[in-house]
């Protein structure tokens, strides 16, 4: 058994991503992980900064905590990982459900990505549904929870679990289930799995939006205030009522804005594609053509 039930926990929110990355650790041993790193990048200029990642550093540092583990619940689409980076400073492990396979064979193709081999070895470990390790004295379980998409697990710490994008706050609700391998079915038993853990449980969001007539960010609830009041699975929503509401819902969202580059460095663990023979890393935009047009050619 774990020595110790509840982790300390520091959350880090990057407003302009909405994302929440996390600094947790052990208060005896002072080993850490940090789950979700945020990379920050402008597409406008192709330009990559370290601000996030430099601010979990120096928390850590602070703290006098070593950082052991990077855990990603999957691979994001709206922001790039800053994993490699925390990994060169302090050797942590970068790790990511096994699942990853599934997503980078669909997106390999896409971008014409030759250098990635497609089997999840940019990942230093590949954790299986009910896989257990050690963050100190804390014993973690990997929950594999896809839907949102094919690949994405949650982390159970003591009575903390870190849920990724499977659901957000009871006033915003799930997330969306139509990127490539998502499923709106399968999202909603991954979600059932998770509100049958005990009520008191914690769940930790990785974003928030500020639901309407909410003035802060938040990203900390409970298992029972989700089963009691999420807009969209709270009380007895069924299956087919919500594959019905989370579909209708998706066809009018807007892709990401990072969703390319996001992607496409995510699927490499967070690296981006090697450097072309000028020294510059180029991140590929696959161009197609709305149904009834076509992508003018000089041919």
């Amino acid at each position: 058994m774990a020595s110790h039930t509840k982790p300390d926990i520091r959350a880090f929110f990057d407003e302009a991503t909405f994302t929440v990355s996390y600094l947790v650790s052990d208060p005896t041993t002072r080993i850490a992980a940090v789950v979700d790193p945020v990379l920050d990048f402008d597409p406008a200029s192709g330009e990559v900064d370290t601000a996030s990642v430099e601010a979990i550093l120096g928390a850590a540092e602070a703290a006098g905590l070593t950082i052991a583990w990077v855990l990603e619940t999957h691979a994001h689409a709206d922001h790039l990982s800053g994993a490699p980076l925390i990994k060169a400073r302090t050797g942590a492990k970068i790790a990511i459900g096994e699942h990853i396979v599934e997503v980078q064979r669909i997106f390999r193709p896409v971008f014409n990505a030759t250098d990635l081999a497609a089997d999840g070895r940019d990942f230093d470990q590949l954790f299986a549904d009910g896989e257990r390790f050690m963050i100190g004295g804390i014993e973690v379980e990997v929950l594999y929870v896809p839907g949102h998409t094919p690949a994405d697990v949650a982390y159970r710490m003591g009575d903390a679990v870190f849920v990724g994008d499977t659901l957000f706050m009871p006033d915003y609700g799930t997330a969306r289930a139509d990127f490539p391998g998502g499923d709106a079915r399968t999202l909603y038993r991954s979600i059932q799995r998770l509100l049958a853990l005990p009520p008191e449980t914690r769940l930790f969001m990785c974003h928030d939006y500020k639901a309407p007539g909410r003035d802060d960010y938040a990203w900390e609830t409970t298992v029972e205030a989700e089963r009691r009041s999420n807009v969209h699975v709270g009380g007895r929503v069924d299956e087919d009522a919500f594959v019905a509401m989370r579909t209708a819902r998706d066809a009018t969202l807007s892709a990401p804005r990072l969703l390319l580059p996001s992607i496409q460095v995510n699927i490499r663990a967070g690296r981006f594609p090697e450097a072309e023979a000028n020294g510059v890393h180029y991140l590929q935009i696959p161009v197609k053509a709305k149904p009834g047009r076509s992508v003018p050619s000089l041919a």
